[in-house]
């Protein structure tokens, strides 16, 4: 979906006669309307701290991944669709690693996922704008908003400049006024990969995730959806995508590790 923009642009326009006594009246009498919050000059930087420090949390954390692709017809039927399950556990040693649940799903037939839409899964579509990755964007606040009950600053970034190789975010952040944490992203993986070669052409969907409180402390992605055209030189190709993020647990060394087959 696009992102939206709710600035609108006044027009000015003559009062009519009278209206200026109105306007003192109001003025005198009515109560004062505050003006909207500024943000902080360093929100940016803020808000990259404290998503560090997010990474770093749930770097402790087991969890169950449920990816699934589907691809649409012109009417809105399903004509394909992949899906997996991962579980990201410890094992013995202490080692933190991915374990596909079962096997995957896959019928889709006009469709081919590629090495950078599975890159997207584990690095972009759980974006984390902490300070590691600070260096790589430009930034700029885009006002405020409150989304899901928490008051939010938004901040757009964009890459600097993009790397053979490199996959990076584009779009926007939702950060919380209360402790600078990230509560939703949307925007789009980039750079799409454009060929005359059809077999060499990879487009990537406009998504969004959203991020809930675990444990109390810090917010984890919790869902990612998308649903969008890619405009193939073959022909449109509309696709829907969804991400869930379940099963939170912090490890410890007395945690169990379960491996459940897919049934």
């Amino acid at each position: 979906m696009p992102v939206s923009n709710n600035t609108s642009n006044s027009v000015y326009r003559r009062p009519r006669r009278g209206a200026g006594i109105g306007i003192i009246l109001a003025l005198a009498l009515g109560p004062s309307v505050a003006a909207a919050d500024e943000p902080p000059p360093d929100l940016a930087q803020r808000a990259a701290r404290r998503a560090t420090e997010t990474r770093c949390a749930r770097e402790n954390y087991t969890y169950r991944q449920t990816f699934t692709e589907e691809t649409l017809t012109a009417s809105g039927a399903r004509s394909g669709e992949y899906r997996e399950v991962r579980d990201v556990i410890f094992l013995p040693g202490g080692e933190r690693t991915e374990v596909i649940i079962g096997k995957p799903l896959n019928t889709l037939k006009n469709l081919k996922l590629t090495d950078e839409d599975f890159q997207d899964m584990r690095e972009v579509q759980p974006f984390l704008f902490d300070s590691e990755q600070l260096w790589l964007y430009e930034t700029r606040p885009k006002g405020e908003e409150t989304i899901d009950g928490v008051d939010c600053w938004l901040l757009e970034v964009r890459p600097r400049q993009i790397l053979a190789g490199q996959r990076l975010f584009q779009g926007l952040l939702w950060v919380s006024k209360k402790d600078f944490s990230i509560v939703r992203t949307e925007g789009k993986a980039v750079p799409d990969m454009r060929s005359m070669r059809m077999e060499k052409e990879n487009l990537f969907p406009h998504f969004t995730t959203l991020w809930a409180p675990v444990d109390g402390n810090y917010r984890f992605p919790v869902y990612t959806y998308a649903d969008d055209t890619l405009d193939f030189r073959l022909g449109p190709q509309r696709i829907r995508l969804t991400i869930r993020y379940t099963n939170y647990r912090r490890f410890t060394t007395e945690s169990t590790i379960r491996y459940e087959e897919k049934k």
